[in-house]
């Protein structure tokens, strides 16, 4: 919030890379040249699966959405990827099955069929650039297993297997120009994983479908029941980037956290333990809040724009908040758009940054039932801030959470005009731990 910490915001311009992909838009640093380098750099020295070197710029990073494209199977010369969206997907990217390495791992996927059903398990797609892949018959199609004939390298392209520049002849790609790799989609087509083709094809097989089997979900169809709608992504930050936002706070330790409530027409800052009780840390470190901005953006805004048709241009606040069980760390009923202040956030990010060891601190939407939301560690739930919404108290340990607040332009201009309704502090920490309440 204005009255305890700095807010930066970040602008979110069009996308060069994955021009097909349903992105909604890209952040950008006020502070930050966007020249330092979005993708290039390595910000964080363990990041998962991140490939290092110039191939990251172009391959995907753990958590992205993977493009959608249009592609000749053997039976259908435009084949959408975005249709088979609900499975696991194992998109091999083999360039020729001529090649000893490349055939031997297509056997070896084969060989796993009964991991491959359509409507059920997980799905195979190889692209190759062969031809005669084609005209020779070397790959066949099979329930759950088909092969794009990415014969002019768009496929390879939009995906890094091949640079940008390569103009396609009436053969493969030489071995040379193409860079062989295997992705691991979830069901909402979004990366958990990048597998370069190794000298040992059983072991890049077996690497890749632990993956792919660890996500399949073959439980029976429930009945849906009435709840609030909130979208919840997993797989936004890796383990290595909470931690290190955990190690953070724990270092600078926090300060109180109040809430915004309009008085006498200003919007000011105020303290009730009775309302909320929670310590938030500013993410001091620059190259930690370049990394989350780059997360939301690659990962995050995404999803938001495929479930809602929102295009966020903008981004308010980086900070760590700790709900403790030792204070009954809480945030009552509230929404977080009511006052002056705060009427242009549009959606809000509630992001867990570790799971499992602290109870409660559950996110209920009481105007919709008694359904609670606990997103996984690393992953996040969205919802507008128009909705009534309570973090419940922790009840042992800590819960640790990443709480952006996401707007577009058009609300960015409602901030501007309302910074004069701005004011100060209405009370202080010490107030409320002497019992006293906020003033109305």
């Amino acid at each position: 919030m204005r009255f305890d910490e700095r807010i930066e915001i970040f602008l979110l311009f069009a996308r060069e890379r994955h021009a097909t992909r349903p992105v909604a838009s890209n952040l950008v640093s006020d502070r930050v040249p966007w020249s330092a380098g979005r993708r290039g750099g390595n910000f964080l020295s363990n990041a998962g699966n991140f490939l290092e070197g110039d191939m990251r710029k172009a391959l995907l990073g753990y958590g992205e959405p993977a493009p959608w494209f249009q592609g000749q199977t053997h039976l259908n010369p435009k084949y959408t990827l975005d249709t088979v969206g609900g499975h696991p997907v194992v998109l091999s990217f083999y360039r020729s099955a001529a090649d000893p390495l490349s055939h031997a791992i297509v056997e070896q996927f084969e060989s796993r069929g009964s991991d491959f059903e359509d409507g059920a398990k997980s799905m195979f797609f190889g692209v190759t650039t062969d031809p005669q892949d084609l005209s020779l018959q070397r790959v066949r199609e099979r329930s759950g297993m088909r092969h794009y004939f990415d014969l002019d390298t768009a496929i390879s392209k939009l995906y890094g297997a091949v640079d940008q520049d390569y103009v396609p002849g009436h053969s493969a790609v030489p071995t040379a120009d193409y860079s062989c790799f295997t992705v691991v989609l979830d069901q909402r087509l979004r990366c958990c994983r990048v597998v370069l083709f190794s000298s040992d094809p059983a072991q890049h097989v077996t690497e890749v479908m632990k993956v792919a089997n660890d996500l399949v979900d073959t439980s029976p169809f429930v009945v849906g029941r009435s709840q609030a709608p909130v979208l919840i992504v997993p797989r936004i930050f890796e383990p290595e980037l909470c931690q290190r936002l955990i190690d953070h706070y724990e270092q600078h330790g926090g300060k109180e956290s109040g809430f915004m409530r309009d008085v006498n027409g200003q919007t000011v800052g105020l303290y009730d333990y009775s309302h909320k009780r929670r310590r938030d840390q500013e993410i001091l470190d620059e190259n930690l809040r370049r990394a989350c901005m780059i997360r939301i953006h690659d990962r995050l805004a995404p999803e938001i724009f495929k479930a809602y048709q929102f295009k966020a241009t903008r981004m308010e606040r980086y900070i760590v908040a700790c709900y403790e069980a030792e204070t009954q760390g809480h945030f009552n009923r509230h929404r977080d758009n009511t006052t002056i202040g705060t009427a242009h956030r549009k959606f809000a990010v509630s992001l867990n940054l570790n799971t499992g060891d602290f109870e409660g601190g559950q996110l209920w939407f009481p105007e919709f039932g008694r359904q609670v939301f606990v997103p996984p560690a690393g992953g996040c739930a969205v919802f507008s801030c128009s909705l009534l919404h309570e973090a419940l108290p922790v009840t042992k340990g800590k819960r640790f959470v990443f709480l952006p607040f996401l707007y577009d332009d058009a609300a960015a201009q409602m901030r501007a005009q309302n910074e004069r309704h701005l004011g100060g502090l209405g009370n202080s920490p010490e107030d409320a731990a002497r019992g006293e309440r906020a003033p109305t």
